[in-house]
């Protein structure tokens, strides 16, 4: 249900806001009062000019010489001047209420020289005021604010030609052809579309959001994937940030502070827009490659509050897939001094390669995405009730039961639907319909999620259908799971593997429900009986994973035959913070090199072990501030933070519980965060630092994450062995810096291949009890603490090679005295980015 609030009015609310008033307007305007006299007589003078240094804020005295002046756009000083005085300037302190008389000394007429200086170039003055009252036009200063939102969004098929409708592919469904819009420069046909409508409240102490859908409709394909570009390609541009973060990338606003070293401005034209004088600057890059816009913006005369702009993309930046990229914006003074964003386009055009059919040649597949967003009914410095804003959540849905008909549509749409657009809804629906249709649809689904779904189960994934290890040889996998057409609540899956060499089946069982999708909250059961690397990154490729057999440095001997009952309970208190409660029991068999030997002291001799045996409690906290997600039926897909998420896991071993022997503690904390650096790229830190209690044998100490693999792993250490360092406390930090070809850029060759930089640093500091631990269970040969010191990494890469690739060059810093180890290693990765 959606939260309603009457707006502060009256009884004690109005008295209350009678009585804040005058102190809401100290602090957010500048208001000067006073008298202009003579110096000498101390005669009032009336009709004399009083306004604001390199400002065209400015009032007249009035019969008794008072003035009043009360802006949000006051600079550090005003002039007063009039005919036969001299002009006084006096200093002022902004956002203050202050009385300031002004006494004019009688002027001395004199002839002065005249100098005529050679100008600069004129659209920088202009850009100064701009640059100076960003700060007053930039709707954050507001004490509060709110508005009514329509959103569409719009996805498009273009660059369809003849030759591509003709296709035996699209024979099925080629009515849809029948639709294309040839008005554009590019034909294209519309695939997707959504509509939505809400409201957003906005308070600034405490600073406080809130957005209420109240109704949204879509026409179109629905999957993660898709969600999560419409997710990263959709975001509002505020030209008033220094940086606007568009694909990921930090394109310089044409209004930054630091603005003239990246573009070239020029005033070209002045004009009425509506009610407002402005002056028309057009800009553009001074250097090819760099991530700027190319355009031209409308700037209002009196409050140098950005009126209008249109920008795109310049050609030569640095991006993959983008043919460009077009945003639109209209301003209005809502209220006096108070500029708002009104309409908001934006369009962007991406392509893909692909293939003609004919030797040699390829064709650039293209797909348009349109946003249009209008912004209505403001209300501006009229806060609600704190009861209001309360609650974790920013984005609320609150459906208006009649958002279903077309009639609520029809009347509260902002901006009514082309034909075109009417038709998009009827199309989709006719398409879901066809089974040639949907049989695209599996095939795209399948390369994306690695599951093929047939009815109420998808197969898969297809990439751990077949591995090879020397433990197991030639490894087959079978799994499946329910989808979401079984139930959108409950899901069990399951696999079974067979290895050709050890001739042994491993299998798993289980399934997950939603408890409640209020909050999220999920029960999961799982049996499992399989292979594992212990000491692997959650990012790395599966053990069972064709690519991870194929592409390894060196054999996979360390493996371990884990058999794990599990029970989890997740629950999301609000967005962004969540708690994991998780139950196991597991029982390690070691395989291929590794084996379990204990030494006895009373007779002294080795014993081996057969298995070990542990159960376990943990408690898994996170949080991340603002974080946003788009969700499926069970999984769903992050879109980050700019703030850092935070992660605490805890862990308790549970001795005697069925035939565990083992009483331990285990503490970690995680900090990631990921930094935005303008035109010097972009940063991301993982931090991480953990303590065990207790005596254990090696495969329960912390194993730090190594990799024996030629892909490079971001969570691993890519010169570190399986096993090679463990320990029972530790602390360490990767930071990975991308410079988005801030160098290679000005190469002329570099530039036109696109290449980009990446430097990694890794380290990581540790300590091992080994008389403790030793007790429990022998280290095997290669196997070492980091008692002796921190272990370190660094690499410098290549990234965007061929769009795809990136080539890492990585330096082992210590224990280079380690057998079997490189000082130096080359590492690539798969990584697709714009």
């Amino acid at each position: 249900m959606m939260l309603r609030s009457p707006r502060i009015r009256t009884g004690l609310g109005s008295l209350l806001l009678a009585l804040l008033a005058p102190f809401w307007s100290i602090a957010q305007t500048t208001r000067i009062t006073g008298v202009v006299s003579d110096a000498v007589t101390g005669e009032t003078l009336p009709f004399v000019n009083v306004g604001f240094v390199d400002s065209r804020i400015s009032t007249n005295t009035d019969l008794d010489g008072q003035y009043v002046l009360d802006t949000y756009y006051a600079t550090d000083s005003i002039r007063v001047s009039c005919v036969g005085y001299k002009a006084l300037t006096m200093p002022v302190v902004r956002d203050k209420a202050q009385t300031i008389d002004l006494k004019l000394k009688p002027a001395e007429a004199e002839l002065t020289e005249l100098v005529v200086k050679p100008s600069e170039n004129s659209a920088f003055s202009i850009l100064r005021r701009v640059v100076a009252n960003k700060p007053v036009n930039n709707r954050e200063k507001l004490g509060a604010y709110e508005y009514e939102a329509y959103n569409k969004i719009e996805f498009d098929l273009n660059d369809i030609t003849e030759e591509f409708k003709q296709k035996k592919l699209f024979k099925p469904i080629a009515f849809i052809f029948d639709n294309i819009d040839t008005t554009d420069a590019k034909p294209y046909l519309p695939i997707f579309m959504t509509e939505s409508l809400s409201d957003l409240y906005y308070r600034q102490s405490p600073r406080k959001r809130r957005e209420v859908i109240k109704a949204n409709k879509v026409s179109g394909i629905e999957n993660e994937s898709v969600s999560q570009f419409m997710g990263d390609m959709y975001q509002n541009v505020n030209i008033y940030e220094n940086f606007l973060v568009i694909f990921g990338k930090n394109f310089v606003s044409p209004i930054a502070d630091g603005g003239r070293g990246y573009y070239d401005y020029y005033l070209v034209d002045s004009a009425w827009i509506g009610h407002n004088w402005c002056y028309k600057l057009t800009f553009s890059p001074k250097r090819v490659q760099e991530l700027a816009f190319e355009g031209e913006m409308w700037i209002n005369d009196t409050t140098y509050a950005v009126r209008r702009i249109e920008a795109g993309i310049d050609k030569g930046a640095n991006l993959n897939f983008v043919q460009g990229f077009w945003v639109k914006q209209e301003y209005e003074e809502v209220q006096k001094e108070v500029w708002m964003l009104t309409k908001d386009n934006l369009v962007v055009d991406l392509n893909v390669i692909r293939d003609t059919g004919a030797k040699n040649k390829n064709a650039v597949q293209g797909f348009y995405g349109r946003r249009t967003a209008t912004y209505r009914n403001f209300v501006i410095n009229q806060p609600r009730m704190d009861a209001f804003y309360e609650g974790p959540d920013e984005v609320v849905v609150a459906r208006d039961p009649s958002s279903d008909e077309e009639t609520f549509w029809e009347e509260n749409r902002h901006v009514a639907l082309t034909q075109q657009e009417k038709n998009i809804y009827h199309r989709v629906d006719t398409m879901k319909t066809i089974p040639r249709f949907n049989t695209y649809i599996d095939v795209i689904s399948t390369v994306i999620t690695g599951y093929y779904s047939k009815g109420d189960v998808d197969y898969g994934p297809y990439f751990s259908v077949y591995s090879f290890n020397p433990v197991e040889g030639h490894r087959f996998r079978l799994g499946a799971r329910t989808s979401s057409t079984f139930n959108r609540r409950l899901e069990f899956e399951g696999y079974v593997a067979y290895g050709t060499k050890d001739e042994q089946f491993k299998y798993s069982i289980g399934g997950q429900g939603f408890v409640s999708k209020h909050n999220r909250q999920i029960l999961g059961a799982y049996y499992k009986r399989d292979i594992e690397q212990l000491g692997q990154s959650t990012t790395a490729f599966r053990q069972d994973n064709i690519l991870s057999s194929a592409f390894r440095s060196s054999p996979n001997v360390k493996l371990t035959m884990v058999e794990e009952y599990r029970v989890n309970y997740e629950r999301e208190w609000f967005t962004g913070f969540s708690n994991t409660f998780m139950l196991r029991y597991r029982t390690l068999l070691p395989r291929g090199s590794l084996s379990y030997v204990r030494l006895v002291p009373d007779p002294l001799e080795f014993q081996v072990v057969d298995a070990i045996r542990t159960a376990e409690f943990s408690l898994n906290t996170r949080f991340a501030y603002h974080e946003k997600f788009v969700s499926g039926d069970f999984r769903r897909v992050s879109l980050g933070t700019k703030w850092p998420a935070l992660e605490l896991h805890l862990a308790f071993g549970l001795p005697n519980l069925g035939n565990s022997e083992y009483a331990y503690q285990k503490v970690v904390g995680h900090v990631y965060q990921r930094l935005q650096l303008g035109t010097l790229g972009w940063m991301r830190i993982n931090a991480e630092a953990g303590k065990l209690w207790g005596a254990l044998p090696y495969p329960l100490l912390i194993i730090h994450s190594g990799n024996e693999t030629f892909y490079s792993d971001d969570a691993s250490f890519n010169t570190m062995k399986f096993f090679e360092f463990l320990s029972d406390r530790y602390a360490q930090i990767y930071v990975e810096h991308h410079f988005e070809g801030l160098f290679f850029n000005r190469v002329p060759l570099f530039r036109r291949l696109k290449w980009r930089e990446v430097v990694v640093g890794k380290a990581v500091t540790g300590s091992l009890d080994l008389e403790k631990h030793l007790q429990e269970m022998l280290l095997l040969p290669g196997m070492y603490s980091l008692n002796r010191g921190p272990y370190a990494e660094v690499s410098a890469g290549v990234e965007n090679i061929f769009k795809v690739l990136r080539v890492d060059a990585i330096w082992r810093l210590t224990y280079n005295d380690h057998p079997n180890t490189s000082p130096f290693a080359l590492r690539l990765k798969l990584f697709i980015n714009f």
